[in-house]
């Protein structure tokens, strides 16, 4: 499948499936003309890559526990490890934003004129 394709079937831009490829997340072969080309399996591949990006990991992050996830004979110990470090880094940022919520609604209490 063309990148065009792939973009419809993952709704990610055709930008971010060759930021993915840069990134050594997705590849592809090419043409005679240059033109990217996919195997269907991609589509699984681009959507894992999304969620493990909406869940906060880096594109850095995605390149080391990728093949772990996506391979279900080589998960190790070390993927639990990476991916707790992980889930304990996100649950400090949603504390320190709970905080900085709280200070927030404090103020707004404060200086609100009635």
């Amino acid at each position: 499948m063309r990148i065009g394709d792939l973009s419809a079937a993952t709704g990610a831009s055709a930008r971010s499936l060759r930021y993915y490829e840069e990134q050594g997340l997705l590849s592809s072969s090419r043409s005679g003309g240059g033109q990217r080309h996919y195997p269907d399996s991609a589509v699984e591949r681009v959507s894992l890559i999304q969620a493990l990006l909406s869940a906060g990991l880096t594109s850095a992050t995605i390149t080391d526990v990728l093949p772990c996830i996506s391979n279900e004979a080589i998960r190790t110990p070390w993927l639990a490890e990476r991916l707790t470090s992980e889930l304990d880094r996100v649950t400090r940022q949603i504390e320190d934003l709970h905080r900085t919520r709280d200070i927030l609604a404090g103020l707004v209490d404060r200086y609100r004129v009635e």
